[in-house]
Protein backbone atom coordinates (compact mmCIF):
# COMPACT_ATOMS: atom_id res chain seq x y z
CA UNK A 1 0.00 0.00 0.00
CA UNK A 2 0.95 3.59 -1.01
CA UNK A 3 2.00 5.20 2.53
CA UNK A 4 0.14 8.37 1.68
CA UNK A 5 -2.73 5.83 0.99
CA UNK A 6 -3.30 5.86 4.45
CA UNK A 7 -3.17 8.89 7.84
CA UNK A 8 -0.37 8.80 10.22
CA UNK A 9 -1.21 8.30 13.48
CA UNK A 10 1.09 10.45 16.71
CA UNK A 11 2.78 6.76 16.96
CA UNK A 12 4.08 6.68 13.89
CA UNK A 13 4.80 10.69 12.94
CA UNK A 14 7.51 13.02 13.99
CA UNK A 15 7.32 17.38 13.40
CA UNK A 16 10.48 19.27 12.57
CA UNK A 17 10.99 22.97 13.14
CA UNK A 18 13.62 24.36 11.12
CA UNK A 19 15.26 28.00 11.12
CA UNK A 20 12.05 29.31 13.03
CA UNK A 21 14.92 32.29 13.88
CA UNK A 22 14.43 36.20 13.37
CA UNK A 23 16.50 37.01 10.65
CA UNK A 24 14.82 34.44 9.06
CA UNK A 25 11.39 35.59 9.99
CA UNK A 26 12.31 39.21 8.72
CA UNK A 27 13.38 37.63 5.28
CA UNK A 28 9.47 35.94 4.54
CA UNK A 29 7.61 38.04 2.41
CA UNK A 30 4.82 35.12 1.36
CA UNK A 31 2.22 35.47 3.97
CA UNK A 32 1.21 37.17 7.50
CA UNK A 33 4.09 36.37 9.80
CA UNK A 34 2.69 36.82 12.96
CA UNK A 35 -0.57 34.16 11.58
CA UNK A 36 2.44 31.48 10.49
CA UNK A 37 4.18 32.34 14.08
CA UNK A 38 0.61 31.34 15.50
CA UNK A 39 0.37 28.43 13.10
CA UNK A 40 3.73 27.16 14.48
CA UNK A 41 3.21 27.70 17.95
CA UNK A 42 -0.23 25.74 17.93
CA UNK A 43 1.29 23.15 15.83
CA UNK A 44 3.77 22.63 18.16
CA UNK A 45 1.40 22.50 21.57
CA UNK A 46 -0.83 19.58 19.88
CA UNK A 47 2.50 17.76 18.68
CA UNK A 48 3.50 17.93 22.36
CA UNK A 49 0.28 17.26 23.91
CA UNK A 50 -0.04 13.87 21.39
CA UNK A 51 3.60 13.25 22.69
CA UNK A 52 4.66 13.78 19.06
CA UNK A 53 8.61 13.60 18.56
CA UNK A 54 10.03 17.24 17.78
CA UNK A 55 13.20 17.84 16.05
CA UNK A 56 14.43 21.32 16.57
CA UNK A 57 16.88 22.80 14.57
CA UNK A 58 18.44 26.01 13.95
CA UNK A 59 21.17 27.50 11.26
CA UNK A 60 24.08 29.85 12.07
CA UNK A 61 22.54 31.23 15.67
CA UNK A 62 25.76 33.35 16.49
CA UNK A 63 26.63 34.64 13.53
CA UNK A 64 23.54 35.51 11.31
CA UNK A 65 20.51 33.74 12.24
CA UNK A 66 19.52 34.43 15.89
CA UNK A 67 17.84 32.03 18.06
CA UNK A 68 14.92 30.68 17.67
CA UNK A 69 11.90 32.03 18.42
CA UNK A 70 10.78 31.82 22.55
CA UNK A 71 7.42 30.98 21.32
CA UNK A 72 9.08 27.05 20.53
CA UNK A 73 11.76 27.28 23.50
CA UNK A 74 8.67 27.67 26.08
CA UNK A 75 6.99 24.54 24.30
CA UNK A 76 10.29 22.50 24.45
CA UNK A 77 12.27 23.49 27.18
CA UNK A 78 15.75 21.91 27.50
CA UNK A 79 14.97 20.10 24.05
CA UNK A 80 17.96 19.88 22.08
CA UNK A 81 18.78 22.35 19.23
CA UNK A 82 20.19 20.69 15.96
CA UNK A 83 22.94 23.57 15.24
CA UNK A 84 23.96 23.49 11.77
CA UNK A 85 25.83 25.58 8.86
CA UNK A 86 24.18 23.93 6.26
CA UNK A 87 21.24 25.46 4.36
CA UNK A 88 19.89 22.11 3.79
CA UNK A 89 20.09 20.64 7.43
CA UNK A 90 19.51 16.77 5.67
CA UNK A 91 23.19 17.46 5.08
CA UNK A 92 23.79 17.57 8.59
CA UNK A 93 24.93 14.77 10.53
CA UNK A 94 23.19 15.58 13.47
CA UNK A 95 20.16 16.35 12.26
CA UNK A 96 20.00 13.10 10.27
CA UNK A 97 20.90 11.55 14.01
CA UNK A 98 17.98 13.15 15.73
CA UNK A 99 15.39 12.11 12.73
CA UNK A 100 16.52 8.42 12.99
CA UNK A 101 15.97 8.96 16.78
CA UNK A 102 12.20 9.55 16.28
CA UNK A 103 12.13 6.47 14.92
CA UNK A 104 9.33 7.51 12.79
CA UNK A 105 8.66 7.37 9.22
CA UNK A 106 5.85 10.39 8.76
CA UNK A 107 7.87 13.63 8.83
CA UNK A 108 5.48 16.97 9.30
CA UNK A 109 7.61 19.78 7.90
CA UNK A 110 7.60 23.16 9.00
CA UNK A 111 10.04 26.48 8.63
CA UNK A 112 11.57 28.87 6.61
CA UNK A 113 12.56 29.32 4.17
CA UNK A 114 10.13 27.36 2.14
CA UNK A 115 12.03 27.25 -0.97
CA UNK A 116 15.27 26.11 0.67
CA UNK A 117 15.38 25.31 4.61
CA UNK A 118 12.19 22.79 4.05
CA UNK A 119 12.31 22.07 -0.06
CA UNK A 120 16.26 20.64 0.26
CA UNK A 121 15.86 18.20 2.79
CA UNK A 122 12.26 17.64 2.09
CA UNK A 123 13.53 16.09 -1.36
CA UNK A 124 16.79 14.34 0.03
CA UNK A 125 14.32 12.67 2.74
CA UNK A 126 11.57 11.35 0.26
CA UNK A 127 15.04 9.60 -1.24
CA UNK A 128 15.67 8.00 1.87
CA UNK A 129 12.62 6.52 2.51
CA UNK A 130 10.59 9.19 4.74
CA UNK A 131 7.13 10.36 4.18
CA UNK A 132 6.76 14.33 4.16
CA UNK A 133 3.71 16.25 4.85
CA UNK A 134 4.67 20.13 4.42
CA UNK A 135 2.34 21.91 6.81
CA UNK A 136 2.67 24.76 4.18
CA UNK A 137 1.08 27.44 6.84
CA UNK A 138 3.67 26.91 8.94
CA UNK A 139 6.36 27.76 6.76
CA UNK A 140 7.18 30.84 4.79
CA UNK A 141 9.26 31.80 1.39
CA UNK A 142 10.51 35.33 0.87
CA UNK A 143 7.56 35.71 -1.95
CA UNK A 144 4.59 34.28 -3.05
CA UNK A 145 5.58 33.36 -5.75
CA UNK A 146 9.11 31.59 -4.29
CA UNK A 147 6.10 29.53 -1.89
CA UNK A 148 4.13 27.80 -4.32
CA UNK A 149 7.59 27.11 -6.69
CA UNK A 150 8.88 25.17 -3.51
CA UNK A 151 5.75 23.99 -2.88
CA UNK A 152 5.13 22.45 -6.16
CA UNK A 153 8.78 21.47 -6.37
CA UNK A 154 7.87 19.66 -3.45
CA UNK A 155 4.56 17.48 -4.18
CA UNK A 156 6.11 16.98 -7.84
CA UNK A 157 9.26 15.28 -5.89
CA UNK A 158 6.38 12.99 -3.96
CA UNK A 159 5.58 14.66 -0.99
CA UNK A 160 2.53 16.11 0.46
CA UNK A 161 0.61 19.32 1.28
CA UNK A 162 -1.04 20.42 4.33
CA UNK A 163 -2.41 22.89 6.91
CA UNK A 164 -2.32 23.32 10.30
CA UNK A 165 -5.57 22.48 11.54
CA UNK A 166 -5.77 19.64 8.96
CA UNK A 167 -2.12 18.32 10.22
CA UNK A 168 -3.03 18.16 14.00
CA UNK A 169 -6.77 17.09 13.49
CA UNK A 170 -5.55 13.70 11.77
CA UNK A 171 -3.58 13.19 15.66
CA UNK A 172 -7.09 13.07 17.05
CA UNK A 173 -9.25 12.27 14.40
CA UNK A 174 -12.35 11.04 16.50
CA UNK A 175 -13.57 13.16 18.86
CA UNK A 176 -15.04 9.92 20.84
CA UNK A 177 -11.72 9.33 21.69
CA UNK A 178 -11.20 11.18 24.79
CA UNK A 179 -7.62 11.06 25.87
CA UNK A 180 -6.71 14.51 24.56
CA UNK A 181 -9.83 16.07 23.77
CA UNK A 182 -9.65 18.17 26.83
CA UNK A 183 -6.75 19.49 26.27
CA UNK A 184 -6.64 20.13 22.48
CA UNK A 185 -9.97 22.09 22.81
CA UNK A 186 -8.42 24.35 25.37
CA UNK A 187 -5.47 24.92 22.83
CA UNK A 188 -7.84 25.28 20.25
CA UNK A 189 -9.92 27.69 22.30
CA UNK A 190 -6.68 29.70 23.49
CA UNK A 191 -5.48 30.13 20.20
CA UNK A 192 -8.80 31.22 18.57
CA UNK A 193 -8.84 33.83 21.61
CA UNK A 194 -5.39 34.66 21.03
CA UNK A 195 -6.20 35.77 17.18
CA UNK A 196 -9.35 37.55 17.89
CA UNK A 197 -7.80 40.20 19.95
CA UNK A 198 -5.01 40.54 17.91
CA UNK A 199 -7.38 40.70 15.09
CA UNK A 200 -9.31 43.65 17.65
CA UNK A 201 -6.24 45.41 17.90
CA UNK A 202 -5.30 45.71 13.94
CA UNK A 203 -8.98 46.56 13.65
CA UNK A 204 -8.85 49.87 16.02
CA UNK A 205 -5.35 50.75 14.91
CA UNK A 206 -6.68 50.49 11.40
CA UNK A 207 -9.31 52.41 12.36
CA UNK A 208 -6.79 55.03 13.95
CA UNK A 209 -5.16 55.01 10.93
CA UNK A 210 -7.90 55.88 8.42
CA UNK A 211 -9.35 58.32 10.73
CA UNK A 212 -6.09 60.19 10.00
CA UNK A 213 -6.51 59.64 6.40
CA UNK A 214 -10.25 60.66 6.48
CA UNK A 215 -9.42 63.98 8.30
CA UNK A 216 -6.30 64.68 5.69
CA UNK A 217 -8.00 63.82 2.54
CA UNK A 218 -11.43 64.71 3.27
CA UNK A 219 -12.87 60.59 3.41
CA UNK A 220 -14.74 59.08 5.18
CA UNK A 221 -13.17 57.63 8.39
CA UNK A 222 -16.12 55.50 8.77
CA UNK A 223 -15.86 54.38 5.40
CA UNK A 224 -12.20 53.14 6.05
CA UNK A 225 -12.34 51.50 9.12
CA UNK A 226 -15.44 49.49 7.75
CA UNK A 227 -13.58 48.41 4.54
CA UNK A 228 -10.12 47.38 7.58
CA UNK A 229 -12.90 45.38 9.00
CA UNK A 230 -13.97 43.49 6.55
CA UNK A 231 -10.61 42.85 5.27
CA UNK A 232 -9.87 41.30 8.34
CA UNK A 233 -12.50 38.92 9.16
CA UNK A 234 -11.06 36.97 6.07
CA UNK A 235 -7.71 37.28 7.97
CA UNK A 236 -7.77 33.50 9.65
CA UNK A 237 -9.72 30.70 9.58
CA UNK A 238 -11.86 30.54 12.73
CA UNK A 239 -11.32 27.69 15.07
CA UNK A 240 -14.66 28.25 16.83
CA UNK A 241 -16.69 27.72 13.50
CA UNK A 242 -15.16 24.21 13.12
CA UNK A 243 -15.04 22.64 16.72
CA UNK A 244 -17.40 21.30 18.44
Amino acid sequence: MNQYHKLYTPEDSAVVFIDQQPQMTFGMASGDRATMINNVTLLARVAKEFKVPAVLTAVETESFSGYIWPQLLDIFPGQPIVERSSMNSWDDAGFRKAIEATGRKNILMTGLWTEVCITWPTIEMLGAGYNIYVVEDCCGATSPAAQEAALSRMVQAGAVRLTTIAALLEWQRDWAKREHYDALMGILKQTGRRLRRRRRIRLHDGSSRAAVRAETTGGSEESGALKLDRASRGAFFPVRAVFP
